[in-house]
């Protein structure tokens, strides 16, 4: 009788074994290939060079993601509506695609601690002697109609008391309308400021500093269920960091200060 037991008890232990290695983490490095939900269409994020191939500092990511697990990475071009339905459906690994890291899309997939943060940027027409976002007081700014900046920016203007705000329909739109001196300033991402300063495509304006909104996290995912790939992936976003490699990608893409990915008095 206790050799039956010790013998069901043995069987249940390896069918669990077994369980526990059926892990999404070895089927990728099983399959020698990384899917990577990546937006194409979100400079410097994401996007196509002049050989339409994709570029960008989430596409380096993934590539850093499939060196380190020793698999080739496949960049999938995903919409930003499409980024969590492509998980589900089963068409990428992980998205490596600029998610917010909202408690309603944790509820269907996993994320890992931030591997970037958004922050807030002022960026001003040379001739108009702004230094500081409280610079841009008594002087007429603008941004993209509905966004989180524009928003916060037209309360801004109201609560100052002086001043004018201008909405636009594209970022494209707001750039041009800066250059002109149609603006003298506006409030964006830092990533869009920085693309947008360094093309060379708006002339006569400069990023002058940070304006006071939420930095907005942002985080790789994959299926919530996935620990071991959950756990892999946050020491690999730790071990860029930790390594410089963030540092060095952001210079590239981006350029300026540094976002600290750090939530200030909490957990990382």
């Amino acid at each position: 009788m206790k050799k039956t037991i010790m013998a069901t008890a043995l069987i249940a232990a390896t069918g669990f074994a077994g369980a526990a290695q059926a892990d999404k983490l070895d089927d990728i490095i099983a399959s020698g290939t990384l899917r990577c939900a990546v937006v194409l269409d979100f400079p410097p994020m994401g996007m196509r060079d002049a050989n339409n191939e994709p570029v960008g500092f989430d596409v380096d990511y993934c590539n850093d993601l499939a060196a380190a697990l020793g698999v080739t990475a496949e960049i999938v071009e995903t919409p930003f509506p499409e980024r969590i339905p492509a998980l589900m459906s089963g068409r990428v690994d992980v998205g490596v695609a600029s998610t917010s890291d909202t408690l309603e899309r944790a509820k269907t997939v996993g994320f890992t601690i931030p591997y970037f943060a958004f922050e807030m940027a002022v960026t001003a027409n040379d001739g108009a002697g702004i230094a500081s976002y409280e610079g841009m007081k008594g002087h007429t700014v603008g941004a993209v109609a509905g966004t989180y900046e524009a928003i916060a920016l037209e309360k801004q203007v109201q609560e100052w008391g002086e001043g004018e705000f201008r909405p636009y329909q594209t970022q494209a739109d707001v750039f041009l309308a800066l250059s002109q001196g149609q603006l003298d300033a506006t409030v964006s991402t830092s990533t869009v400021a920085m693309a947008n300063v360094k093309t060379g495509n708006f002339p006569g304006i400069s990023v002058v500093g940070k304006a006071p909104f939420d930095t907005d996290y942002v985080a790789l995912f994959t299926s919530r269920n996935e620990y071991g790939l959950i756990n892999y992936l946050n020491l690999f976003v730790n071990q860029q960091i930790r390594t410089g490699r963030y540092a060095e990608l952001y210079e590239k893409w981006v350029g300026g200060d540094l976002p600290d990915l750090t939530v200030p008095n909490a957990y990382r």
